[in-house]
């Protein structure tokens, strides 16, 4: 089945950048909507970033300005560009993927495991 193999989290300082990337695997198939959540210590998992196959961008209202996706190769990878990063960001950011398979009305979606960025001084 479909993997989302995420990499780039880490520790950073406030102020500085830092890039996520997202391949996903185990299908020809390419997806709808690719891009990041996040979820910080007792709080929901929210949205950070998406891109849709034809490069339509949705960010969160906090993020604008700061972080930038896009999506390249055979459309079924992406990238998230964090800079000027805040203590706030600190959380586990998720890839997500979705797609509709054919002769079916529903998105399958699909999660990676999850990378912490942690933003400390």
């Amino acid at each position: 089945q479909v993997q989302l193999v995420e990499s780039g989290g880490g520790m950073v300082q406030p102020g500085g950048p830092l890039r996520l990337s997202c391949a996903a695997s185990g299908t020809t198939s390419s997806f709808d909507t690719m891009g990041w959540y996040r979820q910080a210590p007792g709080k929901q998992r929210d949205l950070v970033a998406t891109i849709t196959s034809g490069g339509n961008t949705n960010y969160v209202d906090s993020v604008k300005g700061r972080f930038t996706i896009s999506r390249h190769g055979d459309k079924n990878t992406v990238s998230l560009q964090m800079n000027s990063l805040k203590l706030e960001h600190t959380a586990v950011y998720y890839c997500y993927a979705d797609r509709v398979l054919n002769l079916e009305a529903a998105k399958h979606v699909s999660w990676s495991h999850g990378t912490q960025v942690a933003v400390s001084s």
